[in-house]
């Protein structure tokens, strides 16, 4: 079986290519930048091809010749869409790494579409979201009759370059949460409340995680909110922010603020890669008042993101389940996450 990761030259398809060839896999290394590209493959003895998204004829020739596409390169919102369509028009199953609620939602929108072409559509298969995914399906195996999910996690690590310019290109859009079914548009920091996360009680606020798409998919609980840590400063910075946020739309705004972010280093280091974990956090809660809760610890999110990628990407290609949409957790099932847990 054949299969490509496209972006493979950024700091989390580097990775992902060298954690599928630690593994004995051969995947097709891609990406538009040839330079960058070349270099990441010779290292890793993988072959690799040069292309872009912007040409699709190229890019459905490419994909025609591969079982599935690893897709890597953000921001999704600008990525995610060619690549699922000339995946669809090839045949060739979809996975991608994203965080993005779009991007889940685009793809839970071509499910029949998916299912008509065999082709497995299933973003996601990286810290976002497997952890919060699992734990969703496994607070909905505890609480049948759930109808509000809370999801949070803690982590010390820093961003990669790639998911903090993800992040300030949608500040301008606000926060998200999911009530009564549908998907709803709300402040920065919309929500607070304090959370033991499993390293002591923390102040934490809603942000628009991918699991405000996929949890829904996963549990069907009609009411999520996600959660993170955050120092009372930066609650309340977010909050006078909201009245600027429609300044944050402008597409050269966004570009500045993406310049910035290149200046950062390109990921965390090799020590944080090792030692920082990161604690994940459930809450489900019935109609009578009932709630159940949980916790468990899992490696550092971008290191997860090499294994569950990797991981599933073999799954599928040894299982061939069906074609449609999937979440990590309807895909994989709920104890996937096992594999990723730490013990400190």
């Amino acid at each position: 079986m054949s299969w490509m990761i496209y972006g493979a030259y950024g700091y989390t398809g580097e990775l992902i290519a060298a954690y599928a060839k630690e593994r004995g896999e051969q995947p097709v290394l891609a990406g538009r930048n040839g330079e960058k590209l070349k270099a990441v493959a010779e290292r890793l003895d993988l072959p690799y091809l040069v292309l872009a998204l912007d040409d699709p004829q190229k890019l459905r020739a490419a994909l025609a010749e591969h079982d599935l596409v690893l897709h890597c390169a953000g921001p999704f919102e600008l990525t995610a869409a060619p690549m699922i369509d000339a995946c669809l028009a090839t045949g060739t199953h979809y996975l991608d790494i994203t965080g993005e609620i779009d991007v889940f939602e685009l793809a839970h929108a071509k499910h029949e579409q998916a299912q008509q072409a065999g082709v497995v559509l299933c973003p996601g298969v990286g810290f976002d979201v497997i952890p919060t995914d699992c734990m969703a399906a496994q607070l909905k195996q505890q609480l049948p009759d759930a109808v509000a999910l809370q999801l949070g996690f803690d982590s010390t690590s820093r961003m990669s370059r790639g998911t903090a310019k993800t992040s300030v290109r949608r500040l301008g859009e606000g926060g998200a949460v999911r009530q009564n079914g549908n998907i709803v548009a709300v402040p920065l920091a919309y929500q607070t409340r304090t959370i033991d996360f499993g390293a002591g009680e923390k102040l934490a606020m809603t942000i628009p995680w991918g699991d405000v798409s996929t949890a829904f998919y996963t549990t069907a609980i009609p009411s999520i909110e996600v959660y993170v840590p955050a120092s009372p400063k930066l609650v309340k910075r977010l909050q006078r922010l909201n009245a600027w946020r429609w300044l944050l739309r402008f597409e050269w705004v966004k570009n500045y603020l993406q310049k910035k972010v290149e200046q950062q280093p390109a990921g965390p280091s090799e020590r944080q890669l090792e030692e920082a974990i990161t604690y994940v956090w459930g809450e489900a809660r019935a109609a009578n008042g009932k709630t159940v809760s949980q916790q468990f610890k899992v490696m550092n999110g971008y290191k997860l993101t090499s294994r569950g990628a990797v991981d599933v990407a073999c799954f599928i290609l040894q299982q061939q389940p069906k074609g449609g949409y999937y979440t990590p957790a309807l895909l994989c099932g709920a104890d996937l996450v096992e594999r990723y847990f730490v013990d400190v």
